[in-house]
């Protein structure tokens, strides 16, 4: 049974001692509040990240924002997967659309960064999605084939059984906006359905595919009650601690 999965991504926000004090906040809530088996994750900047998997405990798994696509090497200011996963990481996020757009990330690029996550035991959180003009022109399933196809799809069964994917409309991400409920699902059993034809149907029924797109408490129950959405990849509402803990709990709604 596939996993039932809130991340949470601060992105570039919160200095040391805040970022202690909401995290803090956010595990003394899960340990009271949380019923069920969804997994809570928070994706933090390389500052939290070894102190916050100390803090975590069994109640939260801690996840990076972006690693380098090699092992190690004269890469002045980067991060290895090798060195996220000493510090007492679980996962990583790979493909954001922050990373795709201001960086111009490839999706070439992000499948050698798949690779050298999963080689490092670390799990990806694989984003994809579409533009405004690409959605508004109907591009967007073949924007969003594409990149499955060369950012993960050529990793082996085994491999690929590993990756969350994340699908986040760029248009709704820190716009306010948000895809209905039936558009998400559309897409999520789109997505899903691309994951059995390249592998299995078994394989595609086991991947967690998260909805990352201005998912806030108010919202977060209607679009995990639909069939293929798993989960939430949470930006803003994840640096509120109640509002990070009702998106949690919406999977009881």
């Amino acid at each position: 049974m596939r996993k039932k999965i809130v991340a949470g991504n601060w992105k570039m926000n919160l200095e040391y001692s805040e970022g202690i004090s909401l995290f803090s906040e956010i595990v003394n809530m899960v340990k009271d509040e949380k019923k069920g088996d969804q997994l809570a994750i928070i994706c933090a900047p390389y500052i939290h990240l070894h102190s916050l998997a100390k803090l975590g405990g069994n109640a939260i798994s801690i996840g990076a924002q972006n690693c380098h696509q090699k092992e190690s090497g004269a890469y002045t200011g980067e991060i290895s997967a090798k060195m996220i996963k000493s510090v007492g990481c679980e996962y990583v996020i790979i493909g954001h659309s922050e990373r795709r757009q201001y960086f111009a990330e490839s999706d070439e690029l992000l499948a050698e960064k798949t690779v050298i996550a999963l080689a490092n035991g670390l799990t990806p959180l694989f984003c994809i999605g579409e533009t405004l003009d690409e959605r508004n022109n109907g591009s967007y399933f073949d924007v969003l084939k594409s990149q499955l196809v060369n950012g993960v799809f050529g990793l082996s069964n085994a491999d690929f059984s590993k990756v969350v994917i994340a699908y986040e409309p760029v248009w709704a991400i820190g716009t306010g906006l948000t895809a209905s409920s039936a558009q998400a699902q559309e897409v999520h059993a789109f997505i899903r359905k691309e994951i059995a034809a390249k592998y299995d149907t078994a394989i595609a029924e086991e991947t967690s595919i998260l909805y990352g797109g201005s998912c806030n408490p108010k919202n977060a129950a209607e679009l995990f009650a639909q069939e293929d959405i798993d989960g939430g990849l949470i930006g803003g509402a994840s640096l509120k601690s109640r509002d990070f803990l009702d998106i949690i709990k919406a999977f009881n709604s």
